[in-house]
């Protein structure tokens, strides 16, 4: 993709584990908003909110959807991902990256969410901590829905 004046913005999904709750919001509000979103995983994606997204269905390789998010995301585009790794590659190329739970990753933050990110790893590998799956309840979409929202207008307002 090249960098084009007319070009809409891109909301790029890192889809494999994003909430349905999230996938819909995204939808909902690009479509309100004349932006175009990308669903990339390594399997097709649901969606049931009613709008038009891309699905792009990557080999089953490791990275394989963070690769291809990466290669074609670009200027104001926004990506949704809970990869801190990735998100850590998406800043270094200047590429604006949230989570589901509404975090912004930026050049301020990343080395840090890198660091908390490895430092709870060592932990759980050592079985100091057990990690439990929170699970995805309305608070924590909420978050998310009030980040989304405006980043969205924000990168609007750069195309």
């Amino acid at each position: 993709m090249e960098n084009n004046p007319k070009r809409k913005l891109c909301i790029w999904i890192d889809a494999d584990s994003c909430p349905a709750l999230v996938r819909n919001h995204t939808v909902k509000m690009a479509c309100r908003n004349n932006a175009e979103v990308y669903f990339v995983a390594n399997r097709e994606i649901k969606c049931t909110e009613e709008g038009t997204f891309k699905m792009i269905v990557c080999p089953e390789e490791k990275d394989a959807a963070d690769n291809y998010i990466l290669e074609h995301a670009e200027g104001a585009d926004l990506v949704i991902t809970k990869d801190i790794i990735f998100a850590d590659k998406l800043v270094a190329k200047k590429i604006c990256v949230i989570n589901d739970r509404g975090t912004v990753f930026n050049s301020e933050n990343i080395k840090e969410k890198l660091s908390e990110r490895n430092f709870d790893l060592q932990l759980s590998q050592a079985g100091v901590v057990q990690h439990f799956h929170e699970g995805y309840d309305k608070k924590k979409f909420a978050l998310f829905a009030n980040t989304f929202d405006k980043v969205l207008h924000q990168q609007l307002r750069l195309l």
